[in-house]
Formats: structure tokens, sequence, C-alpha cells
């Protein structure tokens, strides 16, 4: 696809970009096939097509519009269209370019900027965000339907191991899973720990950026991307093999800094590092499959439901592996019927696109229900929030279930 840059972008690093990225488009419309919110609306403006040729005619000169802006913000960033596409367009990148390009001649109404702030502040420190899901637990009873929903009950977090290894990984702890779900990280830790492996965490490393950056709070989210950096850079040179990140939205963030920083001249090679050794916490254990099975004698579950996060399968390319693993360890794993499509959580779309959001959700659970699964599990916080917000089946993180596995054989065994 041509393209002709106005003078205003032309030359500048996001003006490259979008023409790069513009460029690999041949208007085939697979991605329109496989795009949620296409699917729900019906709108080619509302799929990955569509949004391309908005994108494409404001940096050509053309004046947008909020109804521009809208058609953007309604995208989940699911990156669907890119595992769909022929031509390897990599939408995800042009998009955060146009929001960036659109809100910044749009603008935004008093109450959605102050929306935005206060979603991209809670949701980023783990401190403000825990005292307020705390404190939502106890009122839960009392809360609203719409409220509640956001708001699991508490669950115990389990030990956190203690036992110092030779081999040490990095981990990320995430900025809302500690609170909502304070066992993912201990469970993986103790899996870990298992196995005969240290995972650190850096007090002063905090939220991966993504939140800002999909908010186009860009400057602040790459600052935090620089301050991840930083914390980590030590041991990294002290021979910590790997960075390990159990929530799958992180991951795909962090195994991109080296885009997100490629300018940056004193931090690009460090970054392009840092996303080097990023990996999935499946991506560490799949080797280690037949160890773990080895351990595993008494199965808690026998048939699971697994809803494989978009960030995961479409985002990190990361396919296959969390099945694989789970039927090494004797599981029978089931996928539901369009296990490629979003669950609608996506980060703050669940609160910024509530009635899309949950149109997703009820559609995915549906298709979850029909396996008949024990239980489901998936691979990142705000899918298994946002799914349980709407089942009684036990929704989980898939280590989780890993780590009751060994618990539970070791206790049989003992």
């Amino acid at each position: 696809m041509q393209t002709n840059l106005a003078d205003f972008i032309k030359g500048t690093p996001e003006g490259s970009e979008a023409e790069r990225i513009l460029g690999k488009c041949v208007h085939c419309g697979f991605c329109t096939a496989t795009c949620p919110t296409y699917q729900l609306l019906g709108d080619e403006l509302d799929g990955p097509r569509g949004r391309i040729y908005l994108i494409k005619q404001v940096v050509e000169g053309a004046t947008p519009t909020a109804k521009t802006l809208s058609h953007l913000d309604r995208c989940l960033t699911c990156r669907n269209c890119e595992s769909t596409c022929p031509s390897g367009v990599e939408y995800g990148k042009l998009l955060d370019v146009g929001r960036h390009v659109i809100e910044a001649q749009v603008g935004r109404s008093f109450k959605e900027r102050m929306q935005r702030r206060l979603l991209a502040k809670l949701m980023t420190s783990p401190a403000m965000f825990g005292t307020a899901y705390r404190f939502g637990q106890q009122l839960r009873p009392l809360l609203p339907p719409s409220l509640k929903a956001k708001v699991l009950p508490a669950k115990p977090a389990g030990v956190r191991p203690t036992r110092q290894h030779a081999r040490k990984v990095l981990m990320l702890e995430g900025c809302v899973q500690p609170a909502m779900q304070p066992n993912i990280n201990n469970a993986t830790l103790r899996v870990l720990d298992t196995l005969g492996i240290e995972a650190v965490s850096p007090p002063a490393a905090g939220c991966c950026g993504a939140v800002r950056y999909h908010l186009n709070e860009q400057d602040a989210a790459l600052d935090d991307m620089r301050r991840n950096i930083d914390a980590w850079w030590p041991h990294l040179d002290q021979g910590a093999e790997a960075i390990v990140i159990n929530a799958s939205g992180c991951g795909v963030t962090v195994k991109e800094y080296g885009y997100y920083l490629r300018n940056d001249p004193a931090y690009a090679v460090k970054a392009a590092r840092v996303s080097e050794l990023a990996c999935d916490i499946v991506e560490l254990l799949a080797p280690m499959a037949a160890t773990l099975a080895e351990r595993v004698r008494r199965h808690p579950l026998e048939c699971v439901a697994y809803h494989p996060p978009c960030t995961l399968q479409h985002g990190q390319r990361v396919r296959g592996r969390v099945e694989a693993l789970l039927q090494a360890l004797g599981l029978v794993v089931m996928l539901p019927a369009d296990s490629h499509l979003c669950c609608g959580s996506a980060g703050t779309y669940s609160v910024l696109q509530p009635a899309l959001s949950y149109r997703l959700r009820d559609n995915k659970l549906a298709a979850l229900a029909q396996t008949q699964p024990q239980a489901i599990v998936s691979a990142n916080i705000g899918c298994i929030g946002h799914l349980q917000s709407g089942t009684a089946t036990p929704v989980m993180h898939w280590i989780e279930l890993v780590d009751r596995m060994l618990a539970e054989s070791a206790s049989g065994s003992s």
C-alpha cells in the first residue's frame, strides 16, 4: 500500500514506522474474518483493514474526528489479525502510532482524560491498587453488580519458598496480580523451587509499561521500561539466565522492549538484550515437562479447559505449549471453539468498553462451557479475573494447577 506522508509527520520516527508498516498491507481482508469487534459490530471501520485505512488517511493529512478515534478505541489490540495476515502487517505497532497521532489532534473530553489518568495511576501502582482492591473485597456484598464483577473473593496466597539455588532467573511480579490473585506468583516460585531454580524480583522493578503505553502515556511508559532495565541489569550481569513472566500481557510488552527503545542510544542495546532473555513461564518449564511428570502422581482434576490469552498466542506467538505441558502431567486439556478469539479483558478494555467486553466474555464462557470442564485455566491475570466474573466454574492460572498437583503428589507419597 503506497503512502504519501503529510508534512507534519514526514521524516519523524512515527511517520517512518507508519509508512513501513502500511507498505506491507495488500488490502486482502483476511484480517477482518478473525477480528472480534468486526464480528460483533459488522462495521468495516471496526476491523483491522478499516482502521488501517483510517490511520493511512490521517498520516496523509486528512483531519480526524472523534468518530475516527472511537473506531481505534474499540480495538482490543488482541493482534489476532497479525496471526492471520499473510503479508506480515504489524498492526499493533501501527495502531500505537495511529492512536498517538489521532488523539493529539482530536483530544478527549475532561471525563475521558480523568478516567484514563486514574486507570494509569491506579493500575500501575501495586500499593494503591492493592489497598483499593482489598477494600473492595471487604465491601463486595454491598457493591453494585458492575463493580462486584471486578472484585474477586480473597484467596489464600500460600507460602513463598526461601531456599537459594545456583540457577537463578528474574521474575516480574506485576502490578495488579499480587492483589487480585497473589497465589499465582507464589505458585510460580514454588514450582521453580521444586526444579532447583530461584526466582529473584528486584524491588526497583515495577510496571512493565503496557498499561500506560496503551493509554497513550507513551513517554511515561518508556520510563517504566527504562526503570525495569536498570533494576534487572545488575542481576543479568551476575548470571540470571532469563526474565520470567507469568502474566502474558506483561510478557508481550517486555519482549518488545528492544522495539520500544530502539531509538534510545542509552538503552537500545540493553533493551534488546532484555527482550531476548524475556520468556513466558511455560517457555522455561516446557523443556522440563518430563521432570515435572516424574513428580506428579496424583491429579486433582481430570479435565480442564484452556483459554489461551491473545497476548500469548498472537502477541508472543507461543502456541500449544501450555496444553502440551499439562497433557504431559496426565490431564485432559480441552480448547474451546474459536479459541483464537479474545475474551474481552484486554487490559483496561473492560473498563473503557464494557458493553463490547462483556459480550465477548459471555461468548467465550459459552464456548468454554461446551467442553464441560472441571476448571478453566489461562495464562494472564486479566483474562482470569474477567472470565471468573461470569462463571461459577473455577478459573485459575495453569501454574497454580501444576503447583497443586506437585503439592498433592508430595503429600500423598510422604
